[in-house]
């Protein structure tokens, strides 16, 4: 087969498809002949979700890889950046997540994680995408087989680490009350245990694992978290919180209801990490991001590095450059200090330090973007154990969010439209400049843009644009939106 006719396996994030169709049992079989034979050696460690069919294909993948010969040690059900933490603190040779992270419940996958615990690269997809096309896989002929064993304390030890990295008696100070939407997947495991032990109240929803994520899909969306914004309004709640099929992301509403996209709420803890727990790093986000952090490292003097949009180029762009912070507008945020991973958990500990050390130091937020120091206001505050009750989420939200954000998708004919609508809008008007790092980026001022970014699996157009100015926004989003469905006669 020639390398123009294959077929790419990995897409944005692992290997996904609906199974018993495109990814059926003879796939998933020769594709873990391949990524066995990419590690060579073991041990492996597998895990799952909560989909009726993860259980089914860890039985396969366990399976094939002991009879290369690779022992392999079982997880069991475990949010996705466990699995990776287990892999990088052990002496494991890689894992393998079986997952379709937010895809709805027909789909699965499998997700290859190296031995330091983080996706693979591009380039060692490409190897494996090798070896399965060209069949250079060795099926084992004798009898030296791989063993089983069961992981019974690894999400046990994921928390405690987790929690190393919080103030811990200054979150349980606060008592806070936190409503936790789980969507019915694997992360109700773990981040419920450590928000009890930072001392919240804990109000769930839909923390039974069913792995038909019926009660509401299982990517939190702005139209499909009404139930969490309700309950955090109707118990009083510090904040809601929900999180996705495999629990790496996790996307957050304040005590008002109001849910705020992962840029932004990556963009706030961002700062508060930088100037108050004196982090000094770069800081990794996709092309898509709000301007928001654009301004928090321009004032912060820190370096920020864009990069396509996909978990998988944030991760390595943050090895590579030694960054510990990173996110993505999906609500993903890494925190390289535990991992180079996105991860909803620590990522829920974190924004509860946050609230806490606002509470307790609330001059802190009268400094934001100032060159100023309220470092002895802070001190006595903190000596004094006074909590500020009128320092809510949403007022931290909104001294730092002064933006307007639109996300959206438009649907076209075919593939071969997307390049003639990115060519249609890169030629459209006068513009300030264009960025192409992903798709195109169109800046009309330092401070408006509108994004198109092209799908990789369909004709489909992502959609995203910024402004500090609403009215602008929306007359661009309008102005580009007809442009397109005028010249290819869209509806």
């Amino acid at each position: 087969m020639s390398s123009l006719s294959k077929k790419k396996l990995f897409g944005t994030n692992g290997i996904r498809g609906i199974f018993g169709s495109d990814l059926s049992i003879e796939f998933i079989i020769d594709v873990t002949y391949s990524i066995g034979s990419f590690f060579n050696k073991g041990p492996i460690v597998i895990g799952y979700d909560g989909r009726f069919s993860s259980f089914a294909i860890s039985k396969i993948v366990g399976s094939i890889l002991m009879s290369l010969g690779i022992d392999v040690y079982n997880m069991g059900l475990t949010p996705t950046p466990c699995l990776q933490f287990t892999v990088k603190n052990s002496k494991f040779a890689g894992g393998i997540m079986i997952t379709a992270s937010h895809n709805p419940h027909e789909y699965n996958g499998l997700k290859p994680i190296s031995n330091t615990g983080i996706e693979l690269s591009r380039e060692e997809e490409t190897t494996i995408e090798d070896i399965y096309y060209q069949r250079r896989f060795a099926k084992t002929k004798n009898t030296n087989f791989g063993n089983l064993y069961i992981l019974h304390d690894a999400l046990e030890k994921y928390i405690d680490k987790v929690l190393s990295f919080i103030d811990i008696e200054s979150v349980k100070v606060n008592k806070f009350k936190i409503v936790m939407d789980f969507g019915n997947g694997v992360q109700s495991l773990v981040a419920s245990s450590i928000a009890k032990k930072l001392g919240c109240e804990i109000l769930t929803l839909n923390g039974n694992i069913d792995g038909n994520f019926s009660a509401r899909g299982s990517e939190p969306k702005m139209d499909n978290l009404t139930n969490l914004t309700e309950m955090v309004k109707k118990t009083n709640a510090d904040m809601g919180v929900a999180y996705d099929g495999d629990g790496d992301r996790s996307i957050f509403c304040d005590e008002q209801g109001i849910i705020h996209w992962g840029d932004k709420t990556g963009s706030i803890l961002t700062y508060y990490l930088i100037k108050y727990k004196k982090l000094k790093t770069s800081v990794v986000c996709p092309i898509n991001s709000s301007i928001i952090i654009s301004n928090i490292c321009n004032k912060l003097e820190n370096e920020l590095i864009f990069t396509k949009v996909g978990s998988v180029e944030v991760t390595h762009t943050m090895k590579n450059n030694n960054s510990i912070i990173g996110f993505e507008e999906n609500g993903g945020f890494f925190y390289g200090l535990l991992n180079y991973v996105r991860d909803g958990a620590i990522t829920t500990a974190l924004i509860l330090e946050m609230l806490s050390y606002y509470k307790q130091n609330p001059n802190s937020l009268n400094t934001f973007l100032s060159s100023s120091s309220s470092s002895s206001s802070n001190k006595n505050n903190k000596d004094n154990n006074i909590v500020d009750s009128k320092i809510s989420l949403s007022k931290i939200f909104k001294i730092f969010d002064n933006t307007f954000q639109y996300k959206s998708n438009i649907k076209l004919s075919n593939m071969e439209d997307i390049s003639k609508v990115l060519d249609l809008c890169k030629n459209h008007g006068l513009v300030k400049k264009i960025d192409s790092i992903d798709g195109i980026k169109i800046w009309f001022d330092n401070d408006s843009w509108i994004m198109f970014r092209p799908s990789g699996t369909e004709p489909l157009l992502r959609i995203y644009a910024e402004s500090d100015d609403k009215s602008l926004l929306d007359s661009k989003i309008k102005e580009y939106l007809d442009l397109i469905k005028n010249s290819f006669s869209l509806k």
